[in-house]
């Protein structure tokens, strides 16, 4: 099984929502070629090569390679927002919220180290559209933690004098993951997680 491909949290058949098989096939390639060689060094006979197909194979399911990755980005940018909204109208304190938040969006990114390096890092490559689109769904995950860190002041549990430059820190923190998690190393997605936010409640509480 490719890298793109590997089983994360119960998944059943990961990119699961592409069809057909053979669309699904060319995306898995796509990420995985992306993620190796980026965006702009990698051919449309690359991915096709990976997925086993001939070039003209591709276009039947996508009219062009930056198609492809606006799929990607649209789908793990969907999910990131996904996680953090769950995370902004749980139940629970601010602090309870915004932990669960930066755990689950931190292994997120360990897990799926390979998509979320081509989901977070080749955004320039898109075109203007597909760009805004994009950057929408960006706005709306920083509004998601945004949010907690606000709700958290308001209560007291949070002492946080740049509400939004603190939210722009802790999600910089947290996609950064992606850039250098490795799958050999001693640390697990789990453990990443719980690192990670327990230093972003570090970064927000008032020292006493």
């Amino acid at each position: 099984m490719s890298t793109a491909e590997e089983l994360i949290g119960g998944e059943e058949k990961p990119w699961g929502e592409v069809t057909p098989e053979a669309a699904r096939k060319l995306l898995v390639a796509a990420v995985e070629a992306f993620a190796e060689r980026g965006y702009h060094a990698t051919t449309t006979r690359d991915i096709a090569g990976r997925a086993g197909m001939s070039p003209a194979a591709l276009y039947i399911h996508y009219k062009t390679k930056e198609e492809l990755l606006h799929r990607i980005s649209r789908i793990g940018h969907d999910r990131a927002l996904e996680i953090l909204r769950a995370a902004a109208d749980g139940e629970g304190t601010a602090a309870e919220r915004l932990t669960d938040a930066v755990r689950s969006f931190v292994r997120w990114h360990a897990e799926r180290h390979t998509t979320a390096r081509v989901v977070q890092y080749e955004l320039d490559a898109l075109g203007d559209a597909h760009r805004a689109e994009i950057v929408e769904l960006r706005r709306r995950s920083d509004a998601a933690v945004r949010e907690i860190i606000n709700d958290g002041v308001k209560a007291g549990e949070f002492d946080v004098p740049d509400v939004p430059g603190t939210t722009l820190a802790v999600l910089s923190l947290c996609i950064d993951v992606a850039r250098w998690f490795n799958t050999q190393g001693r640390r697990t997605p789990d453990e990443v997680g719980a690192l990670y936010a327990d230093l972003v409640l570090r970064m927000v509480t008032a020292q006493k």
